[in-house]
């Protein structure tokens, strides 16, 4: 969620609202695999859960009503096979991972740089 998209102030806020909506369902999808299987659900992984869960999608959506609860239950117990160890005394630095990128911001539509490229005489080497 580092990088938002939209450029408007409602579609910022929707975007945020967006990423918090699904991060509160993988969550609560980590609470219900630990509750039931008798697991903590603080020590599940959360990309571990949210890479289980695109797997599961297309089984999800291809079944029918009784074979639903059945595939669900089997994404739980995937889920909590994915236990983080513990790691004491793990001290995690907050730094930035991206690289600053060597070429300008663009700032005017794709269609107009197209047109300003288009025009511009070509560099001889």
């Amino acid at each position: 969620m580092d990088i938002l998209r939209c450029k408007t102030p409602s579609m910022v806020r929707k975007e945020i609202y967006v990423y918090l909506l699904a991060y509160n369902l993988i969550r609560s999808l980590m609470w219900f695999a630990g509750t039931t299987y008798a697991t903590p659900p603080l020590r599940l992984s959360l990309q571990g859960t949210r890479h289980h869960l695109n797997n599961f999608i297309p089984q999800l959506l291809a079944a029918c009503k009784t074979k639903l609860q059945w595939i669900y239950y089997i994404l739980l117990k995937v889920i909590v096979h994915k236990v983080v160890p513990e790691r004491p005394n793990r001290i995690e630095p907050r730094v930035r991972k991206r690289r600053p990128k060597a070429y300008p911001v663009m700032i005017k539509p794709r269609h107009e740089l197209g047109k300003q490229f288009a025009t511009a005489p070509v560099a001889q080497f």
